[in-house]
């Protein structure tokens, strides 16, 4: 078993007992985001499932690999992206999940600049931070948000999730690749904890993830501009052997060689529903 020792970063809730809350947007001179609760880092083993992909899959582990080229290539303009990558990445998302509707919501590019500020969309750095992007109430609201008010009640009474469809741009992801924890080393009631976004106009609602030295990290080694990973945020699904997320993060990987080139990815968020 090929593993790697790496730093992650943990959530710990703030210490007088507040709701833990985030702010979306960032400090326009320093980059970094307000927020009341600490960090906590913790060493874990990291272990390289190339060669062995097929054992995880979205509905055991929460995350799922795939290899398809994407006819795209640039990743530059926004408009071009939602244009030409959108319509590709619904298809393949269709074909891995067999769902019948898939609407993505957004879209984020992320390019490691050391040294540079997050003060705006176009610097996002790749996230050091364990973490889920939905709550089951935050997902529903998802639904309601990017819907129509008739289709989306429909929509929310059958199973739903949201999904996280991640490929590396550029060049393989080597320097800081995505880290994945395997769902059922998680324990859901303790290791979770709801985080507010603070954003200008609403709120929303992410989980911070608490250490728990059960959990089981995977990821692949030197993902290629031509491989993908699914990753599950949310599952409406009440079967309980059936993963309903995966804490995610990227890390430093220590295996990286000296000078290998800056992580560049896109993560696409969809919406995918079944009949």
């Amino acid at each position: 078993m090929s593993t790697v020792s790496a730093e992650l970063v943990y959530f710990t809730p703030p210490p007088d007992g507040s709701r833990p809350f985030t702010s979306i947007n960032a400090d326009s001179k320093t980059g970094q985001r307000a927020r009341n609760w600490e960090q906590e880092l913790h060493t874990v083993e990291i272990e390289n499932v190339r060669g062995k992909e097929s054992e995880y899959t979205l509905d055991t582990a929460g995350f799922q690999y795939a290899t398809k080229p994407s006819k795209h290539r640039a990743f530059i303009n926004d408009e071009e992206i939602r244009g030409e990558y959108y319509p590709e990445s619904i298809e393949l998302i269709k074909g891995i999940t067999g769902a019948s509707k898939v609407v993505l919501f957004d879209h984020t590019v992320r390019r490691h600049r050391p040294g540079d500020a997050e003060t705006d969309e176009t610097k996002r750095q790749p996230v050091h931070l364990v973490h889920v992007d939905q709550t089951p109430e935050s997902a529903t609201a998802r639904v309601h948000r990017h819907l129509p008010v008739g289709e989306a009640e429909k929509l929310v009474k059958k199973r739903f999730q949201i999904i996280n469809l991640w490929r590396p741009i550029s060049h393989p992801a080597i320097d800081k690749p995505l880290a994945l924890c395997d769902y059922r080393t998680v324990d859901e009631k303790k290791d979770l904890v709801p985080v507010t976004l603070v954003y200008p106009d609403r709120e929303g609602e992410t989980f911070g993830v608490k250490f728990n030295p059960a959990h089981r990290w995977k990821y692949e080694r030197g993902m290629t501009v031509d491989e993908v990973v699914l990753i599950k945020c949310y599952d409406s699904a009440e079967d309980d052997n059936i993963a309903k997320f995966t804490p995610h993060t990227g890390f430093k990987d220590s295996s990286a060689p000296e000078g290998a080139p800056l992580r560049e990815s896109i993560e696409l968020r969809a919406l995918v529903f079944y009949e």
